[in-house]
């Protein structure tokens, strides 16, 4: 039965058309088409020749037919070849119909003699059906398995097929470079061994049943190298760290045995530490042909992929600043498992950054280890797609299904990738079928769960020795080459073992102020008592304001655009006072005339969430886009901004990543609001909170979170300022909360200013963007610096009963009270540093306000949140023993009700001025609410 009948009709029609226009016109189809119809008359003509020798009638309508079946076969290998491959070195593959069978696409072994001219489509010429069965069989399902029919992009699909099906599919390696990786194989495999037995039950998780891993990434570094690559950045999670760390990076076996012994702690050091397999490196190596190529590895936590957005990122800002903008000279390598590959969301934010202006890198190589479990679980339950790699058609990324225990075929498939990535800088995948010998870890038991499996596993022979044996029975080698190296190197092993065992104390030296941080140093506790001088000259400020808010002569804007820039104008030439967006504005105009890139990215930051930034200008007759921060001087630095997709693991992780590699850029990302952080804490407590303790990597990244309470429901109130304080320790962060443009303008500047880089939170505000109050002059810019406190000058210290802590957007409020009433005996004192907690300067203000008799913290949060459980903490051992007044605990963050927000902030307010009127606000507190329960209020 033709199983594929269908496709035969509609391509023989479709065939036939085609044939039709090429007798009319033969410039009128493909020049491949053009090929195939000469090949097809000059054989029509041979056998209507043939046929009227021997008498019989020619048979030119079943041949054509046949020729349309020929045609489908070779498009069902190139399609389908990859469901057929000899790909798993331990299992049976699962079985998919219809198959390869003859039958399948309308022939028979009757045909294998037949000469068809549809050979011309796959390099033959005119050819045997047998000869060109033979060459799709071994181009498409043997060791490797290609998916790229879907690449929608001709050129890229005639560029695989000319080269996989001119090679076969098989590589072709001169014996040197066999020896090479044999010699790779067996560092890999007995580096493992030796680990196994040296160091009995301490994890390690082993690349065993993937070391040909090893070979294949030494191999694709040479390839690089001819390719004009300068550096690679890698991503992996922590099974065979260890084994790329060493065999790849040239870290020192010393060093990780030195690890093992638990002699890399130093007791002077600042640092927490983090387990060796979550540990990063960097270093130079030699090409066979003398280039150097820096490799760095990332480190990464437990969380398998988180790492892979910090590694597009900090690509890209290599990408900007190292390479200025070439990006065929640096290539990121992310290393997947196949369980987390198809199962982790960030996978897909970060493929969905691969073609986006602001994130692109160039093409990423992707390798994943499918070890075909997860842990313990079966990859049947770990994913619904067929292959684990199966999301990389989202973006039209090529696959190649490799079997792991085929060294040469995995070297050459990951060459051919880095071929593609160099060619159309896109993204590539490798599926690397393998096995992982043991459990999860080395003391695991993994037959509790896979006992078939691991019953094959067990009498698996490892990739050397299954590529030992084929270059003995090729006569490549002879029998006693691996012998030698694997005795020699066990030696060297042993050797390194004894030397770090004599050592009573290791130290790693570990450059952690070098190249781009070069300058830098660690923060120590002096340097937050007080901030540097950030300040501008008058003359500066006004000429970069004037400059910032002049709009070009001749383009058509919107009339609203242009009546906030003529406000904009009016404030530098007439009020001499800026609201928030300006000063926002001018801290990265100021810092762009100095020579700092500054780089904003994040959901719709180029207009800005609630249409204050207006940093990028779009015509209103056209897509053009006019950026004033790029229009300061021909001298500027670069300004880079960009709206990210809807994305916050993945576009956080990246930004840090970006910050990583150029500590002298001011590199930001903002929430849209500032809860939208949420679901990027993975982030946020594995490298932007700890990074420093646990792998001493500093970060300047800058987070922007609106935050306040203004009655929009729990969503759009709290940035969580508990979730950052419950993170801080060690001066890890700076968390802010400015009431001010000026402070904030001083805030983002002091980030360049700084001798060190710390991550900086900043909540932002939403009602201040357009409050009147919210207003600084222009010497608040011109003078000073950052204020981690600000004191109230609006009463007299000896008049004082009462002082009000507080930050943020509530101040305002607490402001209009005081003001209103006149109440000259309560101090509104502002905390606007919430970390590095500003202790000595509030004690400061208990000691001039030594007349009060009451102190209090005032927040919008609910008591159990905010900042309050962290500064109740933070003052119990001062002299500063501070009430609260907020809003009641709570389970959710804020109200959804509007005149339930209004009743309560009304009381937070009256009850932090112990006004008369208090009870009455609480009264109406209550019977706000009751009304609002009782008629099931929306």
């Amino acid at each position: 039965m033709n199983t594929l009948s269908y496709l035969n009709n509609a391509n023989a029609a479709y065939i036939d058309s085609l044939y039709q226009n090429y007798q009319q016109d033969p410039e009128s189809v493909d020049f491949g088409w053009q090929k195939f119809f000469e090949g097809f008359d000059f054989g029509r003509s041979e056998q209507t020749a043939a046929a009227q020798t021997v008498g019989a009638a020619p048979t030119d309508q079943s041949h054509f037919l046949k020729e349309i079946n020929v045609l489908n076969m070779i498009n069902g290998y190139r399609t389908r070849g990859h469901l057929f491959t000899k790909t798993n070195p331990v299992r049976e593959r699962r079985k998919y119909v219809p198959g390869k069978e003859l039958e399948t696409f309308g022939l028979s072994d009757a045909d294998l003699d037949t000469v068809f001219n549809a050979g011309v489509e796959v390099g033959l010429g005119p050819a045997k059906l047998s000869d060109i069965r033979d060459l799709l069989e071994q181009t498409y399902c043997q060791s490797i398995g290609a998916e790229y029919r879907y690449l929608r992009d001709p050129d890229k699909i005639t560029w695989f097929e000319e080269r996989m099906e001119r090679s076969r599919n098989t590589p072709h390696f001169s014996l040197e470079e066999k020896k090479q990786l044999l010699k790779k194989l067996n560092e890999a495999v007995v580096f493992e061994s030796f680990l196994g037995t040296k160091f009995l039950g301490q994890k390690r998780f082993s690349l065993e049943g993937a070391e040909s891993l090893i070979p294949a990434l030494d191999s694709v570094i040479e390839k690089g190298s001819k390719l004009g690559i300068e550096e690679f950045v890698i991503g992996m999670a922590h099974r065979g760290r260890l084994n790329v760390l060493v065999n790849i990076l040239q870290k020192t076996y010393k060093t990780i045995f030195s690890e093992f012994e638990g002699k890399g702690f130093d007791e002077e050091e600042p640092f927490s530490g983090d387990v060796k397999y979550h540990l990063g490196y960097s270093t130079d190596v030699e090409t066979s042909d003398g280039k150097k190529v820096h490799l760095s590895l990332c480190p990464n936590p437990s969380h398998l992929e988180a790492v892979d957005p910090v590694v597009e990122g900090l690509t890209r800002s290599k990408i900007d600043f190292k390479y200025g903008g070439d990006d065929k000279k640096i290539a990121p390598i992310l290393i997947h498992g196949d369980a987390s590959v198809a199962g982790q969301g960030i996978i897909y934010e970060v493929l969905q950054m691969s073609k986006l202006e602001g994130y692109r890198t160039g093409g990423t190589v992707h390798l994943v280890i499918n070890n075909q479990i997860g842990f313990t679980t079966n990859y049947k339950d770990a994913r619904s797609s067929t292959y684990c790699t199966d999301i990389a058609k989202t973006v039209l990324s090529p696959v190649f299904h490799v079997n792991g225990d085929d060294v040469e075929a995995l070297t050459y498939a990951i060459n051919l990738a880095m071929e593609y990535r160099q060619a159309f800088h896109k993204d590539v995948f490798i599926d690397i079928l393998c096995y992982r010998r043991f459990g999860h870890n080395e003391s695991d038991e993994p037959k509790f769960t896979q006992p078939l499996l691991y019953k094959a596993i067990e009498s698996h022979p490892n990739p050397k020795e299954i590529y030992n044996q084929k270059l003995i029975a090729e006569g490549s080698i002879d029998a006693e080459l691996a012998k030698q190296m694997e005795k020699d190197f066990r030696a060297m092993l042993q050797e390194k073992l004894n030397e770090s065992k004599s050592e009573e104390k290791f130290s790693e030296v570990k450059p952690v102020f070098a190249g781009a941080w070069k300058g830098l140093r660690l923060a120590t506790d002096k340097d937050f008592l007080s901030s540097p001088d950030t300040a501008v000259s008058t003359e500066e400020f006004e000429t970069i304001a004037k400059k910032i808010t002049a709009l070009p002569q001749g383009k058509q804007f919107f009339k609203k655009i242009e009546k906030l820039f003529q406000d904009r104008q009016k404030m530098v030439n007439e009020t001499k006072t800026f609201d928030w967006a300006m000063g926002e504005l001018m801290a990265y105009g100021t810092l762009l005339n100095e020579g700092h890139v500054v780089r904003l990215s994040g959901e719709d930051v180029k207009r800005g969430t609630f249409s204050h930034r207006h940093a990028v200008l779009t015509l209103e007759d056209s897509e053009e886009e006019y950026v004033p921060l790029r229009n300061i001087s021909d001298q500027q630095a670069a300004f880079h901004i960009y709206n990210s997709h809807l994305s916050e693991y993945g576009v956080l992780g990246f930004d840090y990543g970006y910050a990583l590699a150029n500590p002298n850029a001011l590199t930001i990302w903002e929430a849209q609001f500032g809860d939208f952080a949420n679901g990027a804490q993975i982030i946020i407590d594995q490298y932007i909170a700890s990074a420093e303790t646990k792998w001493q990597r500093g970060n300047g990244l800058v987070m922007l979170l609106p935050h306040g309470y203004e009655g929009q429901g729990p969503e759009h109130s709290s940035a969580r300022i508990e979730r950052f304080m419950e993170l801080c320790a060690d001066n890890n962060i700076q968390v802010a909360n400015c009431t001010t443009p000026a402070n904030f303008f001083h805030i983002l500047r002091r980030q360049l200013v700084h001798e060190f880089r710390k991550p900086l939170v900043v909540f932002t505000p939403k009602s201040l963007l357009r409050n009147p109050q919210c207003i600084s002059n222009i010497t608040d810019f011109t003078e000073g610096k950052f204020h981690e406190v600000i004191d109230d000058n609006f009463v007299d210290a000896a008049q004082i009963k009462r002082v009000l802590f507080c930050t943020g957007k509530i101040y305002y409020d607490l402001l209009e009270k005081q003001q209103t009433d006149q109440r000259k005996d309560v101090a509104i004192v502002r905390v606007e540093q919430l970390y590095p907690t500003p202790v000595l300067q509030m004690q400061k203000i208990k000691t001039k306000y030594n007349q009060a008799e009451s102190w209090v913290w005032v927040q919008e949060e609910p008591e159990n949140m905010g900042a309050w459980p962290y500064l109740c903490r933070k003052l119990r051992h001062t002299e500063l023993e501070l009430e609260v007044v907020s809003r009641k605990e709570s389970s959710s963050t804020a109200t959804g009700y509007a005149k339930q927000h209004a009743a309560q902030q009304l009381y937070i307010v009256g009850k932090a001025f112990e006004a008369p009127a208090g009870k009455a606000v609480k009264k109406e507190v209550e019977e706000t609410t009751a009304d609002m329960a009782n008629a099931g209020a929306d």
